[in-house]
């Protein structure tokens, strides 16, 4: 039988108020996957990026499952989360396809 073990963690104050993120933009080589936190504002130009994190690709599976099982509880607690404005065609897209991020637009 598997032990659990218990991890003890400690938040600084300054980390603990979070940072908020309308936009997440994921890119991947063979060894890593980063994911860029944005906050993309009404009357701003381009999104500003808060956080970067980089993770093995075997960490941002197992954060996908995670994700996936709290969305599933939160739903059967609170009700379908429902995704507005138009139907995606799948869970990426390329940074070069937004306009301020396309051909002559800034870079990250």
């Amino acid at each position: 039988m598997e032990e659990k073990k218990e991890i003890s963690l400690e938040i600084k104050p300054e980390i603990a108020k979070g940072t908020y993120s309308n936009l997440a933009i994921i890119t991947h080589s063979h060894s890593e996957f980063i994911i860029d936190f944005a906050t993309m504002l009404p009357g701003l130009p381009k999104p500003d990026i808060g956080n970067r994190i980089v993770m093995t690709p075997e960490h941002a599976k197992r954060l996908l499952n995670a994700l996936m099982d709290n969305v599933t509880k939160y739903e059967s607690q609170f009700g379908l989360i429902q995704l507005g404005g138009q139907p995606q065609q799948g869970g990426t897209f390329n940074l070069g396809d937004l306009p301020q991020f396309g051909p002559g637009g800034a870079k990250s």
